[in-house]
């Protein structure tokens, strides 16, 4: 019984800190990437202004891979407090968070990359 209270303490001190570190490297990712994407240099006049899409789709890129690893991370750690607590229902939210955040990330690595055909 003791060790299964030291897990619970763990589990929820890991659960505090991946909210708080997933916030912070949103907000900071989104902060450096905005900054990187409206410094570009205005386009030649001949230019088509292809280097603010490129810019804005590479950012997308970033932000779609790091809400869904974030998301993956979070459900890893509600499904070992599922397994810390016996839990069904934590569980499986647990499981469904880690999945979705798998597929928000895969969308980022498959098919943002595909949005600068578009522009083309």
């Amino acid at each position: 019984m003791f060790f299964m209270s030291k897990f619970n303490t763990l589990i929820r001190g890991l659960r505090k800190a991946t909210q708080f570190l997933s916030v912070a490297a949103f907000l900071s990712l989104s902060g450096f990437m905005s900054v990187n994407v409206f410094a570009a240099a205005p386009p030649a006049s001949g230019a088509g202004g292809m280097e603010f899409f490129t810019s804005a789709i590479d950012t997308l890129k970033t932000l779609v891979i790091a809400l869904g690893a974030g998301l993956a991370v979070w459900g890893v750690i509600n499904l070992l407090e599922g397994y810390g607590n016996d839990n069904p229902g934590a569980k499986s939210q647990g499981m469904k968070q880690l999945m979705a955040g798998a597929g928000v990330a895969l969308v980022g690595i498959m098919l943002i990359p595909l949005l600068s055909g578009l522009f083309a």
